[in-house]
């Protein structure tokens, strides 16, 4: 069994039912972190309706704050969720901005290491496990 992701006829992912609610219940879990809605509707005749408007600023919100963190278990606990969404993004034929952009820190959760400021999320290795991750998800 699996469930659609979707923006209207726009298949976005087709994960196993266990997967596509855990990727559902981590959106609501991240969603107050950047103070935004997902976008994501709950599940009805196994389907997830995306307001594609609403995911993509959520999607970017997730991306910067990654980028503009120094602390690197938020940057691990967003990591996995924000690289699979972006795929969802990407599919859609949108990106997301905050890819663009140089980020400043973040205050709110800067981790101080033995030589300072801990580095801050890399774009690169957030693309890179979209990459990997575009591969396993089905259509």
């Amino acid at each position: 069994m699996s469930q659609y992701f979707q923006a209207g006829d726009l298949v976005l992912w087709n994960p196993s039912n266990r997967v596509a609610e855990l990727f559902f219940r981590t959106s609501e879990a991240v969603a107050p972190v950047v103070g935004l809605e997902t976008g994501i509707g709950p599940v009805m005749a196994d389907e997830y309706e995306i307001d594609l408007d609403a995911f993509i600023v959520f999607v970017d919100a997730l991306v910067h704050q990654y980028l503009s963190s120094s602390h690197a278990i938020l940057r691990s606990l967003l990591e996995g969720f924000t690289a699979t969404a972006l795929v969802m993004v990407h599919r859609a034929g949108h990106n997301v901005p905050a890819l663009a952009v140089t980020p400043a820190l973040d205050t709110r959760d800067v981790s101080v290491g033995p030589i300072g400021i801990s580095p801050l999320g890399d774009a690169e290795r957030l693309r890179a496990l979209a990459e990997e991750h575009a591969q396993d998800m089905p259509v």
